[in-house]
């Protein structure tokens, strides 16, 4: 089957699904959790037999495939429904189908019971198709397309419990917070589409290639506000507030959205169009004091601060998926740092490998909430081990790989970034601090949660996952080792055989593979390690003999109460919107109701009406009465022209 062809199926068939249910099956709810799985399944499916399709077309490096429909043609404006297929669409798809098909399993047995099951798939099933547009979009107008159809369905899945008051405010507070990085990406590419004259990928990289200078003075000022797009997807400082309350939705929804799937696609929007960031730094006269900062300084640093913040945060929170959407964020802001030093590799390299052990964590917590009875608070579990064998294992499995422990996946792909760094001394002790911080805060999560005495009666009748539930956890635990251990294209080679890699990994057999970090840049490799090891051992001397409470909120004093509250960001924008925002919004009430509504409007009807009544009272029907006031008419008139 031809490559084009694939593309297009890869696209709809979860399009399909959530027609089909949304309209005819909505009823049944086994056949709609069939369809919704099945489509996920032959779109990861087709997914592998596009990457070996376009393998064997031997495309050199840096060509692609382009299939397009035409959509809007108009005088300048041209924009066609084109789908690309290259290596960074290819690793993207591979992710998010992969990872998208395990959650859908995994759903059918989290999600058993729920009244409103075969909407939750219909939502799974748009979100899929919204999310496979933004990998395949070959324009920004498509990609735009789908990033606002992204944010329309994490909606309805953040919200999906919409009884409930939180899920349907953290719903609302996720959907706003995005239009305002959405708000920042359409202006960016209005202003692209402005001096470039096109929204196409290919015709903007070839532009650029032919004229460096092509965007004159608005370079980086378009580069920040494409990125801005990122800071809401991908939850970046300052529009991080939205994440962690998103996981009010259902479990296997938080492991969709802050694995590979929504937070992802701001990093791939950076990857895909990384030649805008590449240009020297050039702004507007009005903006003539940030001449010498890059957009790429500015997404490197936003990264950094983010991956930084989110990690101190998660070190003081108590609920268990709360720390994972934190780790997420802190994560996410390690890839964007990346792609701001200019390596976007290392940056989709550590989003593959991220994808597959933060699913593995989410899904695992999602087993040990569900074995509790919807318990999340860290400090009521314990003792889980030996009652949740599966669900243990796989779990540990994904807490050292998020933490970059050899030779799991998490150490290769962290490593990347870390080197990436070490021309940039600040950005690299950051990058240290956070894998510190990373170790502790989940060897924390580990002592407490799992390890150690029972802190409650509900632990004492947990028992294991259904196993539609179980197989999902053992194989991305599979994944979350191997992704790193062959690397992404040792993965995709045993797949899908010779000819098929993607630019991300070493080409080497598995012993220099694992050894290969400690030979390219020993710095990166021996600190990150060193961070690991000093993380895990800090944690224990804290955590190791099961505490029945935290001790270092009496350690870290108002510290830590800055963590576990957020450091008030949340406080602080409510405090400037009532400044800001609701002043203005009470003002403008004011003057609409007094002096439009009440002065001018009810002020001229009611002058008119009170003149209306005065004059009645002269219209009395007496002619001695008209003949008087006519007379003293005249009188007056008279002394008017005579005075």
């Amino acid at each position: 089957m031809k490559p084009e062809t694939l593309a297009w199926i890869i696209l709809l068939l979860p399009l399909s699904s959530a027609v089909a249910i949304t309209l005819f099956t909505r009823r049944n709810a086994r056949l709609s959790a069939t369809l919704s799985v099945g489509a996920v399944g032959l779109s990861f499916l087709a997914s592998v037999l596009l990457a070996q399709s376009y393998a064997g077309l031997h495309v050199p490096d840096g060509e692609f495939v382009v299939t397009s429909v035409p959509w809007i043609a108009l005088e300048g404006f041209k924009v066609d429904l084109g789908l690309r297929v290259d290596p960074l669409s290819l690793t993207m798809l591979l992710v998010v189908t992969g990872v998208g098909f395990l959650i859908h399993v995994y759903s059918r047995g989290y999600m058993a019971g729920d009244p409103s099951y075969a909407r939750f798939f219909a939502s799974l099933s748009l979100f899929m198709f919204s999310m496979l547009g933004i990998v395949l979009s070959s324009n920004f107008a498509l990609m735009f397309v789908f990033w606002e159809l992204v944010g329309v369905s994490s909606y309805l899945l953040i919200g999906f419990w919409f009884e409930k008051p939180s899920a349907a405010d953290a719903a609302k507070k996720a959907f706003l917070t995005n239009r305002i990085g959405d708000f920042g990406f359409l202006l960016g590419i209005i202003m692209i589409w402005a001096v470039l004259g096109s929204v196409d990928f290919l015709d903007i990289q070839r532009s650029l290639a032919q004229d460096p200078a092509a965007l004159g003075r608005v370079a980086s000022l378009a580069g920040v506000l494409v990125f801005m797009g990122a800071m809401g997807k991908s939850a970046q400082f300052p529009l991080h507030v939205w994440l962690p309350d998103a996981m009010e939705g259902p479990t296997p929804v938080s492991a969709l959205i802050h694995a590979a799937t929504m937070v992802a696609a701001g990093v791939y929007m950076l990857a895909r169009s990384f030649f805008l960031f590449q240009l020297a730094s050039a702004w507007p006269n009005s903006l003539a004091f940030l001449q010498g900062i890059s957009a790429l300084d500015v997404i490197a640093w936003i990264g950094g601060i983010t991956a930084l913040l989110a990690a101190l945060m998660a070190v003081q929170q108590s609920d268990i998926k709360r720390i994972l959407a934190y780790s997420t964020l802190s994560q996410l802001g390690y890839m964007v740092m990346a792609v701001g030093c200019a390596r976007p590799d290392a940056g989709m390299y550590h989003l593959a490998t991220h994808a597959f052990f933060k699913a593995l964590l989410f899904l695992g917590a999602g087993s040990i909430i569900h074995a509790l009875h919807h318990e999340q608070d860290i400090w009521k579990m314990g003792g889980l081990a030996s009652r949740l064998p599966v669900t243990y294992w796989t779990f540990v499995a994904g807490t050292l790989a998020l933490c970059g422990v050899p030779p799991l996946s998490g150490f290769y792909s962290k490593d990347g970034i870390l080197a990436a760094t070490e021309s940039r001394p600040i950005l690299f002790g950051l990058a240290v601090l956070v894998a510190a911080l990373t170790a502790f805060y989940m060897a924390r999560l580990f002592f407490v949660a799992l390890r150690g005495a029972p802190r409650s009666h509900g632990v004492e009748h947990a028992h294991e996952s259904p196993g539609v539930m179980l197989w999902p956890l053992r194989l991305l635990a599979v994944a979350s080792v191997l992704a790193g251990f062959w690397g992404i294209d040792g993965a995709l080679r045993a797949v899908l055989g010779p000819g098929s890699g993607t630019g991300h990994g070493v080409d080497a057999g598995w012993l220099a593979t694992a050894l290969a970090p400690f030979g390219h840049a020993p710095m990166a490799a021996f600190m990150g390690l060193f961070a690991t090891v000093f993380g895990f051992v800090l944690a224990f001397s804290l955590y190791g003999n099961s505490p029945q409470e935290d001790p270092l909120p009496s350690k870290l004093g108002v510290f830590s109460e800055w963590m576990r509250d957020r450091f008030y960001f949340d406080e602080i924008y409510d405090f400037l919107i009532r400044v800001t925002h609701d002043a203005m919004a009470g003002l403008a009430d004011w003057v609409d109701r007094w002096l439009v509504g009440g002065l001018a409007v009810k002020g001229t009807a009611g002058s008119v009406d009170l003149a209306g009544r005065v004059l009645r009272l002269v219209q009395t029907g007496n002619l001695q009465t008209y003949a008087f006031l006519a007379a003293a008419g005249l009188v007056l008139v008279l002394w008017a022209m005579l005075a």
